[in-house]
């Protein structure tokens, strides 16, 4: 499933027909539908992706104060790590909150749903029929389409769910969200501290420590910034430099205020 979407990204980007056409043969097709166990798997990169940018952005903030306040690199490793487990922790647990939220409010609307089926189907029926009314069918197959939906229960609630109620009905685990989450933010935060890690063991790195940190955080940003590029389909290059403008600003702000307030330190 992957391999074909990720075809159909590419050749949309590119604008690739002959890459367009094979990732739309009926063999590949078939294979996607009905391959099981990668339905989230995109989500969950996305939450990884999305994780390891902000633990990214706000590690390297938490270094880029303390270093322009002037705190010793001892106090840099407590404070970046102590910020990488809190907020990570944090973002992880706010992430499974809002998708068990969600996850608890399209049950219960599904079993308002079925009971409407139950109780008033006519009714029911009728707003399928307006739904695609709506959307320009009408007459002979505005009937059919409402026949073929309404026939199969699951599709008639998957029906009502999306297009009445707006909800996405995709099964997502909200603990493997979170833990994409933690791990995103825990993997790519970390490397902004590692040079300030190493600076006890490596000659080099305790000479050069904090722009040893800013060019290992360029380069993790600008992984992430292609990652995110790779799936959303844009501009590789404007993935990059839009994570690295970012995390360079948040830095920029973040050493400034740490300067300024050094007398406090």
């Amino acid at each position: 499933m992957a391999g074909r979407i990720h075809q159909a990204r590419k050749a949309f980007r590119d604008k690739d027909e002959a890459l367009l056409h094979k990732s739309h043969e009926t063999s590949s097709i078939r294979d996607q539908i009905y391959e099981e166990g990668h339905s989230g798997s995109a989500v969950y990169l996305s939450e990884f992706v999305y994780g390891g940018m902000d633990g990214a952005v706000t590690t390297f903030a938490v270094v880029a104060g303390a270093t322009g306040a002037m705190l010793a690199p001892g106090i840099v490793i407590i404070l970046g790590f102590a910020n990488l487990i809190a907020d990570g922790f944090s973002m992880a647990t706010g992430n499974y909150i809002s998708e068990k939220t969600q996850m608890d409010f399209i049950r219960r609307e599904r079993a308002r749903e079925e009971w409407e089926i139950e109780q008033v189907p006519m009714g029911e029926r009728h707003e399928i029929e307006e739904i695609f009314r709506k959307r320009g069918l009408k007459g002979k197959r505005l009937h059919q389409i409402t026949d073929i939906i309404t026939s199969d229960k699951d599709l008639w609630v998957d029906t009502m769910l999306t297009y009445e109620l707006g909800l996405n009905v995709t099964d997502t685990n909200p603990w493997k969200s979170a833990v994409a989450t933690f791990l995103g933010f825990l993997t790519i935060g970390i490397i902004p501290l590692l040079s300030y890690l190493l600076a006890y063991i490596v000659p080099y790195f305790a000479a050069h420590t904090f722009l040893l940190a800013i060019a290992m955080t360029f380069v993790a940003l600008a992984a992430v910034g292609y990652l995110k590029a790779q799936m959303t389909s844009a501009s590789v290059s404007k993935g990059v430099l839009q994570t690295v403008l970012l995390g360079g600003a948040a830095a920029a702000l973040a050493y400034g205020v740490g300067y300024m307030l050094q007398a406090l330190a």
